[in-house]
């Protein structure tokens, strides 16, 4: 079973998402029914609902790029340690995502905001998962599970 903990010190994410909490139980819900993979596990991950200034301090310090940008991951494991730490532990936390608003909340439509915002954290929860795009087949591979998951929240 994957968990959320949603974390968010920008109060004009509420102006999209009156309650995180709420939103995600509800997100997480449809996603867990669809996706036994840990079933009997407790996997969990930080969500931060984040803007322009934060994502850019936090992209410079740990990327050493002084930019802002959609949404970044943070993985405590990568995939080979993940497996590993899958097999003996009941609960695991894979890590944290950000994600910024100022990269979404110009979307016009509230509809594409929401699945632009599904698309970014579920992005980073593939990163958390251990996937990346560094070599194009792995940017295709990791195409594919981010389809899959979005489809788990329809």
């Amino acid at each position: 079973m994957i968990k959320i903990n949603i974390v968010s010190r920008n109060k004009n994410w509420l102006r999209y998402i009156n309650n995180p909490q709420n939103f995600f139980k509800t997100k997480i819900s449809k996603f867990n029914k669809k996706f036994n993979k840990y079933k009997k596990k407790i996997v969990f991950f930080t969500l931060l609902l984040s803007d322009d200034i934060e994502i850019k301090n936090l992209n410079k310090k740990f990327r050493k790029k002084n930019k802002s940008t959609d949404v970044l991951s943070f993985p405590f494991y990568n995939k080979k340690e993940l497996v590993r730490k899958l097999k003996k532990d009941k609960e695991i936390y894979l890590g944290d995502i950000i994600v910024n608003l100022n990269k979404i909340k110009k979307k016009k439509d509230k509809s594409f905001f929401y699945l632009e915002f599904d698309r970014l954290w579920v992005h980073g929860l593939v990163h958390l998962l251990g996937y990346d795009h560094k070599k194009f087949k792995d940017f295709n591979n990791m195409i594919k599970v981010e389809k899959k998951f979005l489809s788990y929240l329809n």
